[in-house]
């Protein structure tokens, strides 16, 4: 197997869950990270349609804020990421995710610079930068598969 990498470098990237009691899960990163996940939606806790969207705003508003900031910080700084959870023929997905950024950067030629790169930044994420959401536009297969016991 590959190294674990992280950051915004190439390389293997992963995750273990182990369940906690029914419907409650414990993540764990390779750096010891952790956060619990509530498969039912009936705590505080988030479900994995709520991380699915985080991802993507995270992902997207990581490589905006890097981009933008090198201009001048903002005043404010919040991304929101939302969609349609739908069953059809195909099953439960997502429909219609969008992710909108609200930025303000402060008066001056500094903030008139970051204001004027930040529809460029925004592109730059969703077409070429954000991991997230390019694996989510091209459709990457998953495979599920039960380990040797």
């Amino acid at each position: 197997m590959a190294a674990e990498t992280g950051g915004t470098g190439t390389g293997h990237r992963s995750v273990s869950m182990t369940r906690l009691e029914k419907g409650l899960y414990e993540v764990r990163n390779v750096r010891g990270g952790t956060m619990r996940l509530g498969g039912g939606g009936d705590t505080e806790d988030f479900t994995p349609v709520e991380l699915l969207l985080a991802a993507i705003a995270g992902c997207s508003a990581t490589d905006v804020d890097f981009i933008t900031t090198k201009r001048v910080d903002p005043l404010e700084y919040t991304v929101d990421a939302a969609g349609e959870k739908v069953k059809d023929d195909s099953g439960n997905h997502m429909e219609g995710l969008a992710v909108t950024f609200h930025v303000t950067f402060p008066d001056g030629p500094d903030g008139d610079r970051a204001r004027e790169m930040l529809p460029k930044a925004i592109a730059m994420s969703h077409d070429r930068l954000c991991t997230v959401t390019r694996t989510v536009v091209r459709g990457t297969p998953i495979e599920s598969e039960l380990a040797d016991q």
